[in-house]
């Protein structure tokens, strides 16, 4: 197009067209233009863009404590394993963040990073570079029983749930005003799950008997949901996706009875409170992973990647996935970077790095 053209159009509106370039274009053609450039560090155009693109590119990422300063990646795009460097400088050159994170949680691209002792948090965020520290609250116990990180175009929070004595506590984060609210915990144990965010509240499944709980971020208000679990269940998990703002809610569930399954099924929420059945994994790879997880569904945690519903086991390095387009089971191979003896305490993330606003 004419330069002449470009130049006498609104700004909103050439704004609105680059909007719908693919991400590796534009950080290309930002160093054009000094304009172009400012957008990558402007709220509205974030927002704008964020709406209106897909990610550049996609991995899987597997954390675990004896990594170290770096973590395997696999690229779902090229099939192939890489490497993501986690050393925070020279971004953290005038902050007092922490030598030694580990990787606890990632979400909509940005990263969320743990001190070994618990006592504050680091958001990284690459496009465009940004780091936060975030200290945790004053006067809570050292651990905590679980965290969830949301993240959105315009900020994240932090839920993180923890007791005093007997009493159960939930600590929201809000980075918009950084500050920490501190509300009501739920009654029961949540074992150590991040909740699952659907329409705008966070979900959780109780141990048995299993029931379907949710969070309000901004109110701090618990409450009994009317979605209704299948029956016969031994375990259930759920994850969500929300693909160009379809939001679907999916259950994974064992079938059986104290504590052991004798199978596991794939639902997807049709309508408020059904369950529709999707698929059964096959008998051999429902052998392999109850050999796997031992019967611990504590253990057991699933996400949602890029078309693919994946189904992982802190205990085991390995993802069993199924792929939406083509209903088919899969398993991830083992890493190649892994050491020959390892421990316990591995877990997979979905990392989609996309332009949004900074940490």
């Amino acid at each position: 197009m004419d330069p002449e053209i470009w130049s006498r159009l609104p700004e909103e509106i050439l704004e609105h067209v680059l909007s719908f370039l693919p991400l590796k274009t534009f950080l290309t053609l930002r160093t054009t233009s000094k304009h172009f450039q400012s957008l990558l560090f402007s709220p509205a155009f974030v927002s704008k863009y964020s709406a209106s693109s897909t990610p550049l590119f996609s991995f899987l990422v597997l954390s675990h404590p004896q990594f170290g300063s770096k973590c395997p990646l696999f690229d779902t795009g090229r099939n192939s394993w890489r490497t993501l460097p986690l050393h925070f400088s020279p971004i953290l050159k005038n902050t007092s963040a922490p030598s030694s994170s580990v990787l606890i949680s990632i979400s909509n691209g940005r990263l969320c990073f743990s001190h070994t002792n618990s006592s504050s948090f680091v958001v990284r965020n690459l496009f465009p570079p940004s780091i936060d520290v975030v200290k945790s609250p004053k006067k809570i116990p050292s651990s905590y029983e679980s965290l969830s990180f949301v993240s959105t175009s315009s900020g994240y929070n932090l839920l993180m749930m923890t007791s005093f004595g007997s009493s159960k506590t939930a600590l929201v984060y809000d980075s918009k005003i950084h500050t920490w609210k501190q509300f009501q915990g739920f009654g029961q144990s949540l074992y150590n799950q991040e909740g699952v965010l659907y329409q705008g509240l966070l979900y959780f499944i109780t141990p048995e008997p299993f029931q379907i709980v949710c969070f309000d971020l901004e109110s701090g208000i618990w409450g009994r949901s009317v979605i209704e679990l299948p029956g016969e269940l031994a375990f259930a998990k759920m994850l969500a996706s929300n693909d160009r703002g379809n939001e679907k809610l999916y259950l994974i569930g064992g079938i059986g009875g104290n504590g052991i399954s004798r199978s596991m099924k794939l639902w997807e929420l049709s309508g408020e409170k059904n369950w529709v059945e999707i698929e059964r994994l096959p008998e051999m790879m429902f052998r392999k992973f109850v050999g796997v997880c031992y019967h611990k569904y504590e253990h057991v945690y699933c996400f949602w990647h890029q078309g693919l519903i994946c189904i992982c086991c802190y205990t085991w390095p390995e993802i069993l996935y199924f792929k939406v387009s083509r209903r088919s089971w899969h398993w991830l191979p083992k890493c190649p970077l892994l050491p020959e003896k390892w421990s316990c305490g591995f877990k997979w993330f979905s990392f989609a790095p996309q332009l949004c606003s900074s940490a």
